[in-house]
């Protein structure tokens, strides 16, 4: 296998879904968006955010936002930033931490490789989550994967000591394609004890998507990396 390595200033790895807001979705985001919203223009200040110093997880594509509201109601001596370009996602998530009192969590609505190189600090990620992304299975269409060396460059760069990566994919080619990447740039050391794939940690949750998937025998592959 040889990995594309392709410049994330030109190509990038999704496509803007808008979707049409449901009126719950509207509500919170007219309501709650100084609230849990950040801004990609200015740097990421942690105690302006939370009001505290904690430990700080990101996730890239949270989708519905329903397994980051799980994650952050289940550990909240950790806050958490989300990144999302889908509105609709974003809107319900905003839904979900008012609706259950969540406030570990703050919302990105850009560009995830933009704000991680423009907004947050070297060295101050506890963990990076990249959960089920697109696949971009055509093989034309590998460019547009977010994993490249590149990106793992840059995560050397924003993980703390010690800090992790955590990618889950129900796509095999891109398990084998991450595990490549991420063994031979020599950059994150994989915790896996056989060095390919690790069973999926308590602190993940199943989402719906994955659960039905497992359910009709479709395989799901976690990597875990951690920074020397």
């Amino acid at each position: 296998m040889n990995p594309e390595n392709a410049p994330r200033s030109r190509i990038r790895s999704f496509i803007r879904r808008q979707g049409r807001l449901t009126p719950g979705q509207q509500l919170a985001l007219d309501n709650h968006w100084q609230r849990y919203g950040l801004d990609p223009k200015t740097p990421f200040n942690h105690e302006q955010a939370f009001g505290r110093q904690a430990p700080l997880i990101v996730e890239i594509g949270f989708g519905n936002g329903e397994s980051l509201a799980a994650m952050a109601a289940a550990n909240p001596e950790t806050d958490y930033i989300g990144i999302e370009v889908h509105t609709p996602g974003v809107g319900h998530l905003m839904m979900l931490l008012d609706q259950q009192g969540i406030t570990n969590v703050r919302i990105y609505s850009h560009d995830a490789i933009e704000v991680i190189e423009n907004c947050l600090a070297d060295d101050s990620l506890a963990g990076l989550h990249l959960y089920f992304p697109d696949p971009w299975p055509k093989k034309k269409h590998h460019k547009r994967r977010i994993v490249r060396t590149s990106f793992i460059e840059l995560l050397g760069k924003k993980l703390q000591s010690g800090g992790y990566f955590h990618a889950a994919t129900d796509w095999q080619h891109y398990a084998e394609w991450m595990l490549d990447l991420l063994t031979t740039t020599h950059i994150l050391k994989n915790t896996s004890p056989t060095q390919d794939y690790c069973e999926k940690p308590e602190h993940r949750p199943l989402t719906k998507f994955e659960q039905r998937g497992l359910k009709l025998g479709h395989g799901v592959w976690d990597l875990i990396f951690t920074k020397p």
